[in-house]
């Protein structure tokens, strides 16, 4: 046990979320709780990870996760290990839970970069939904995903508000399909507010953002012709960006449905043809953001090299230094936002002006 790893979880406390302050000691080796001295709560190391109030060893719950991630049917885990389908449902709604406040504090915005972005039909017990994702080129980050009952504009919308939430004002080059609600789309999503003399600030749209769109004429179930399009943006802008994001080229989504096949293939809701059909969208969506984060954090790719050895796309991204396994992705804890003390009117005391001096100014 190392109390320089865990911060308070109680949201009473000055020093939540806070980790190296001193504020933790070790209260119960036996039972493998924490306190904390400013507050006086005491707390299992387990809180704020998966395994929290769990009875199964972490061990074991990250085997069986590992294997659902990586195409396991559910009823191969059943027989092999003895656990119910229903237990292991339940653990990787739990997971993706858990990793989605994870992808959104991990995933830091990057600078310039290409985009690219898609949409999947799912069929689930009585209903189709649709999963769109969005994937950065360079690093082939996963970037976060939106299910919902149509393939229309706010399904759309919830794609580029991902790439939106990960994007940094300035160049970037953003490829899409011939869908026409795309452009709308991301068009809304990057602008920034421009502060006026009075009144609603007026949404001034960003500088250097290029949308690329690669519409593809079939037959016969077969593509038989590709037209490229600008929607936004000049050619020697989108040209620039494609030498620098994945070197010399013309504008495709190769990269994206190269996710989709990896996705489909190490999620089996997610396979074309099968008997295995989810039931409800909730879980669905906790699904793909478990395996999201795994294909992040866990996952090498021997394209992606780093200091000549095989590395995951977090790793290319700087997000991490090492390939984490399934278990330090459960392990991990999401720091809750710094403390604010309740408002009341007057001055604060000295009391409180020194809590605020220590532990969040």
């Amino acid at each position: 046990m190392d109390p320089q790893s865990v911060f308070c979880p109680n949201w009473d406390c000055p020093a939540r979320g806070q980790l190296g302050r001193g504020n933790l000691r070790i209260h119960s080796q036996r039972e493998r709780r924490y306190q904390c001295w400013l507050c006086g709560k005491t707390f299992s190391e387990r809180v704020g990870t998966l395994f929290y109030r769990r009875r199964t060893a972490p061990e074991f719950v990250s085997l069986v996760l590992t294997l659902v991630t990586h195409g396991c049917p559910l009823l191969a885990i059943e027989a092999a290990f003895g656990v119910q389908a229903r237990t292991v449902r339940d653990w990787v709604q739990a997971a993706g839970s858990h990793c989605q406040p994870l992808h959104q504090q991990r995933v830091l915005p990057q600078g310039e970069e290409q985009v690219q972005a898609d949409e999947l039909r799912v069929k689930l017990q009585g209903q189709v939904v649709w999963l769109g994702m969005a994937l950065a080129v360079s690093s082939r980050l996963w970037l976060g995903a939106v299910v919902g009952p149509r393939r229309d504009r706010h399904l759309l919308r919830g794609i580029a508000a991902w790439v939106r939430a990960w994007s940094t004002p300035g160049p970037l080059l953003v490829v899409v399909d011939g869908l026409a609600g795309y452009r709308d789309a991301f068009r809304r999503a990057f602008r920034s507010p421009q502060p006026g003399p009075k009144g609603r600030p007026k949404l001034v749209a960003w500088e250097g953002v290029v949308i690329g769109q690669v519409v593809k004429q079939y037959a016969q179930r077969r593509v038989v012709g590709i037209t490229r399009r600008l929607a936004q943006g000049s050619e020697a802008e989108a040209e620039r960006l494609l030498r620098e994001t994945q070197g010399p080229g013309v504008l495709n989504t190769a990269f994206i449905e190269r996710l989709n096949a990896t996705f489909r293939t190490r999620l089996s809701v997610l396979a074309r043809r099968t008997r295995r059909l989810g039931r409800q969208p909730a879980r669905l969506e906790a699904a793909v953001f478990l395996l999201g984060c795994v294909y992040n954090f866990c996952s090498v790719h021997t394209s992606l090299p780093v200091g000549g050895q095989p590395a995951t796309p977090a790793m290319l991204a700087g997000l991490t230094d090492h390939v984490w396994s399934v278990g330090e992705l459960l392990w991990t804890r999401v720091p809750p936002p710094p403390w604010q003390p309740p408002k009341r009117r007057g001055y604060r005391s000295r009391a409180e002006l020194a809590l605020l001096q220590r532990w969040v100014w």
